[in-house]
């Protein structure tokens, strides 16, 4: 398999890994990226396994547990000595989340957009399940996309239209005209396609002790956009989430003043 990257900064400086999600590409970091090579960092944010111009996976290993595997490789190689930071967004908060609880401690710190640390809500939905009972609820009318993105065909056959379904609902008021040409591109053939929506697919084998299901043992921040059709606010806020207004799903892209300075502010934090 081969990776693709954008990068900012200078080599010499500490990394900040950027991890984007679905529906999406590495040029979701373009806001971003430029703001952490002002601060310091060499950021470095691959287009993830199975996103053109990276390769499909030889191994055909979409899971969480690879793409953790794929961060660790990164950093491994550029082999910069300070300490590295991991920011993701989505699957790459996801993936995110796996690392800030690996006991290798690879990462010093750990942002994670979009999705909030689902251990802790876990823990909310036990001692809080007759509040938190109509948001899950919600919460399963919202996720319906992760179910038929496991369907055999349909998901990479209607990828289009899906695609830009998803962003009109999850971030709803943002002009997603940018964006949209890179995640089509990303998904440009059949097998970038098939590759992409292994990753719903491989949840079908998550066990219950994933890393990404436990606490994390680095320093964690979890933003959450106000407006986000993807993911419910309520239950985002009760596990902890930092909530940035005036922002949905991709809230790096519509709020990307507000989400760098809060990033900024917790990076430098001693």
């Amino acid at each position: 398999m081969e990776l693709h990257a954008l990068s900012w900064g200078e080599p010499t400086d500490p990394l900040a890994l950027c991890l984007h999600g679905f529906p999406d590409s590495a040029y979701t970091w373009r806001q971003l990226g430029p703001r952490l090579a002002e601060a310091g960092y060499y950021v470095v944010a691959p287009f993830t396994r199975g996103y053109a111009p990276s390769t499909p996976a030889a191994d055909h290993d979409y899971s969480v547990e690879a793409l953790a595997r794929d961060a660790l490789a990164i950093r491994e190689q550029i082999g910069e000595p300070g300490e590295a930071v991991l920011i993701g967004h989505d699957w790459g908060g996801i993936t995110a989340q796996a690392l800030s609880a690996d006991k290798s401690r690879t990462f010093a710190r750990v942002v994670s957009l979009a999705i909030p640390p689902l251990s802790a809500l876990s823990a909310q939905t036990q001692d809080r399940h007759r509040e938190l009972l109509w948001p899950l609820l919600g919460q399963t009318r919202l996720s319906w996309y992760i179910a038929f993105n496991q369907l055999p065909l349909l998901p990479e056959r209607f990828a289009h239209p899906l695609v830009r379904h998803l962003w009109r609902k999850w971030s709803p008021g943002y002009d997603s005209t940018p964006d949209l040409p890179h995640v089509f591109a990303s998904m440009s053939d059949h097998e970038h396609r098939r590759a992409i929506f292994n990753y719903y697919r491989a949840l079908r084998k998550v066990r219950p002790d994933a890393a990404w299901l436990q606490d994390p043992l680095v320093p964690t921040l979890y933003l959450h956009g106000a407006q986000d059709g993807c993911f419910s606010s309520k239950l985002s806020r009760a596990a902890g989430s930092a909530e940035i207004p005036a922002a949905g799903h991709f809230l790096h892209l519509e709020q990307p003043e507000v989400v760098a300075e809060a990033v900024l502010d917790f990076l430098a934090r001693s």
